[in-house]
Order: structure tokens, then C-alpha cells, then sequence
């Protein structure tokens, strides 16, 4: 009976670590955020007083938060889109076997190992409206991160550059384990190289698509560094995406019932959006 008792107990006494390093890291931050986000708290980010929805309706009355909300979901689009992009096409031009091609897996691999916050101070660098590579290549006179139109672009461009690191070894995994000779079928029967792409490779990459699609939209969303080193929200509010607005309020305005029902709104936006991907799943991804 020791014997048994002992079998039966052992597994779970291997995953007690884990447990203890998710309730401590994970899920006591995230209740105590949704029980800070029903209080009004002193400047220490203690909880004083009881204030039930009021976080709550007071951020849904907000034209900042909602100016929030709109330039987060565009952030959250140009990079997705952006980094897929990148990430894709990188892969198709690694997957034929060619001289120095090493080289270039590992240029197209390498932004996943640079630090957000050493390349936003490289890009702020490039980026300098005087002594900047992109003006003087463009040959014009634009501060690119203090003006609206572009800072949002900016700050977006680098982040998916930086995510298409990742992308890259996803997409090139899945392009390892097509087929070959699907394509020498396709191409006997008189298959462009369009046809091919659309008809053959985008379908047999469609798991490593949707999987890619839900990490850079998480990922997207909790961009951070980039805007605090080159923004730092600006200029006006054309860059102060949700997650930095939730720093703001927090470390700067000491309103952290606020800035916890932001968190809770975007853990909401975040679950919502991943729960229609998994819907969308099911319909468009073949294995």
C-alpha cells in the first residue's frame, strides 16, 4: 500500500516548484491587480478605500483611454502584419540551400536576441532628425519621433523587426516539413509560382500561421521598452499605448486602482482576442 501511496503522490511532487513560482509570479499578481482595481489607493499603491466599478466607469469616460485603446489596436496591427511579413519572407528566401546561407539564417534569426532596450537607443540614433542615416538617405528634414504622423510608425516598424526574429525559425520550420514533391507534382501539372504559394505553401504553413498570429498579437500588446526609450507616449498621446498608460498612471500619477483596471481591461482584450482566433482555428487551419 506504501508503495502505491508513494507511485500516486511522487508526479505531483515534481510539479510543486512550478506551482510555487506560478502562484507567486503569476496568479497572486493577477488577483491582487482585480482586487486593487476596485479600490481607491494611497500613494504606496495600498488599498484605502472600497470603490467597486468606479476605476472602472471612470476609465470607460475617458478620452484618453479611449485614445489609448484606438492607437494600441493600430500598433498591434502594423506589427503583427508587418513581422508575419518579414518573418515569412525571410524564411522562403532560406529555404533553398545556397552558398553563405548560414550568413543569412542567421542575419534574418538575429533580432530575436537584441534587447528592446539597445535597439530602440540604435534606432533612436538612425532616426535623429540631424545626424540621423534615415534622413540623410531620404535626403529630407523629418523629426520621425516627435511628429504624430510617424512616431506611432516608428516605434510599430521596430517592434515587428524585433519579432521577426522568432517568426523567422517558426516559418522555417514549417516550410522543413512540407513535401518536396507536392511541389514537383504541381510544377508537372503546370503550377506558377504564385499558384504554388497560395495553393500549397500558405496552407501547409496554416498551424504555424495561426500559432504566429496569437503570439505577436500578445506579444504586440505588451510592448513596452520601445515606447518608453523613444516616445515615452509622445508626442501629445499618438503613441501612449495601453500598456504604457498603465505605467503612467501607475508611477507617475500614483493611480493605481486606475492602473490596475487597465490591466484588467487588457488581460479581457487579450483573452477576447485569442479566444477568436481559436474559433477562427478551427475553420481555417488544416494539419
Amino acid at each position: 500500500m506504501n508503495k502505491i501511496k508513494k507511485t500516486e503522490i511522487g508526479p505531483y511532487l515534481f510539479i510543486i516548484p512550478s506551482l510555487i513560482i506560478f502562484i507567486l509570479f503569476l496568479f497572486y499578481p493577477f488577483f491582487k491587480t482585480v482586487y486593487l482595481s476596485l479600490y481607491k489607493t494611497d500613494k504606496m499603491g495600498q488599498a484605502k478605500l472600497f470603490a467597486g466599478f468606479e476605476n472602472y466607469t471612470d476609465l470607460f469616460s475617458s478620452s484618453s483611454f479611449y485614445n489609448s485603446l484606438m492607437v494600441t489596436f493600430i500598433f498591434v496591427a502594423i506589427v503583427v502584419l508587418v513581422s508575419i511579413a518579414l518573418g515569412l519572407i525571410t524564411a522562403l528566401l532560406c529555404n533553398k540551400t545556397f552558398p553563405g546561407i548560414r550568413i543569412f539564417s542567421t542575419a534574418y534569426a538575429l533580432p530575436m536576441a537584441i534587447a528592446s532596450t539597445s535597439a530602440s537607443m540604435i534606432f533612436k540614433i538612425i532616426l535623429h532628425p540631424s545626424v540621423g542615416i534615415v534622413n540623410k538617405i531620404l535626403n529630407v528634414n523629418i523629426n520621425w519621433l516627435t511628429d504624430p504622423k510617424y512616431a506611432l510608425i516608428c516605434v510599430a516598424v521596430l517592434t515587428a523587426w524585433l519579432n521577426s526574429g522568432i517568426n523567422f525559425l517558426y516559418f522555417s520550420a514549417g516550410l522543413s516539413n512540407i513535401d518536396e514533391s507536392i511541389y514537383e507534382r504541381a510544377s508537372i501539372d503546370g503550377a506558377s509560382s504564385l499558384h504554388k504559394f497560395f495553393k500549397l505553401t500558405l496552407p501547409g504553413l496554416s498551424p504555424i500561421l495561426f500559432y504566429t498570429f496569437v503570439v505577436n498579437i500578445i506579444q504586440a500588446f505588451q510592448a513596452f521598452g520601445q515606447v518608453k526609450i523613444l516616445t515615452q507616449g509622445g508626442p501629445g498621446e499618438s503613441t501612449n499605448l495601453l500598456v504604457y498608460s498603465i505605467y503612467r498612471d501607475a508611477f507617475f500619477n500614483y493611480r493605481f486602482g486606475s492602473a490596475a483596471a487597465q490591466s484588467v481591461v487588457l488581460f479581457a482584450i487579450i483573452i477576447i482576442l485569442t479566444l477568436i482566433m481559436f474559433r477562427v482555428e478551427k475553420k481555417g487551419v488544416k494539419y
